[in-house]
């Protein structure tokens, strides 16, 4: 049963112009595709009224400088992010444009947090982290997901905890230490500060931390709900939890927030 379900998950046709999941690009044109998919990444997150305090981060690692990645130039509302108002961060924080002249500038702790986990993690592309009506203060229980809902599966075997009283990030070693609790996780949740993802494409990254939040919806508004079996869980977990998954749940939010 659940081969077949999982065969059926895989058949979903593609979504119109849209290049198919996986496809590979030339290094100029994976630069250009991270950096759209980046900038939409944050007008997703606008649309959700996130960020609206200057706090959360989507980064994109850099295809041709892989120790650097794009963030969000400082001062520009998410829901006005667009590719060409992207920065490049090198190493030590350094903010530069494509061609590495010096420009702009980027959220302190959007570096602290970002430069260790990507450096940590080679097999990711992106990391997302803002504050959020939901995923914040289930924070503050410092207890992890529980399968109370079919998204949630696509977290409760794929989840870690840090649980450290360092909310405001202010060092690099700071990021280290959340680096080093998410291990090799997709999700994280961070003591009394809110969710983290991170994905092996930008669009993973995105899908799975609205996702998460509303994950975190269920867990806040039923907090003694009673959870399915692992068993269960795992079942669904089958197709919840893919890759492919993230990158759709992205292009849904492209269609219904952003398009629609």
């Amino acid at each position: 049963m659940t081969e077949i379900s999982a065969q059926k998950h895989d058949s979903y046709p593609g979504f119109p112009g849209v290049e198919r999941y996986g496809a590979e690009r030339s290094p100029e044109d994976e630069r250009a595709h991270r950096k759209e998919m980046c900038a939409l990444g944050y007008r997703i997150f606008g649309a959700q009224r996130w960020g609206q305090l200057g706090d959360g981060h989507v980064s994109a690692r850099d295809p041709i400088l892989t120790d650097h990645f794009w963030l969000l130039d400082w001062g520009v509302a998410f829901s006005a992010a667009t590719p060409d108002r992207l920065v490049l961060v090198g190493p030590g924080g350094d903010v530069m444009d494509e061609d590495g002249n010096p420009t702009g500038a980027v959220n302190t702790a959007g570096y602290n947090i970002h430069a260790p986990l990507l450096e940590a993690r080679p097999d990711v592309v992106s990391a997302c982290h803002t504050h959020t009506a939901y995923g914040t203060p289930w924070s503050a229980n410092v207890e992890p997901f529980r399968a109370l809902s079919q998204e949630s599966t696509a977290f409760v075997f794929d989840q870690a905890l840090f649980d450290d009283e360092e909310v405001e990030v202010l060092s690099v070693e700071g990021g280290k230490r959340i680096a080093a609790a998410m291990g090799d996780a997709k999700f994280c949740i961070l003591r009394n500060h809110g969710s983290l993802t991170v994905g092996r494409t930008v669009e993973e990254a995105v899908g799975w931390f609205v996702m998460a939040e509303r994950v975190a919806e269920v867990h806040v508004k039923a907090p003694n709900g009673k959870a399915i079996s692992d068993g269960a869980a795992a079942v669904a977990a089958a197709t919840m939890s893919t890759d492919l998954t993230g990158w759709r749940v992205f292009q849904w939010l492209r269609r219904s927030v952003l398009d629609g």
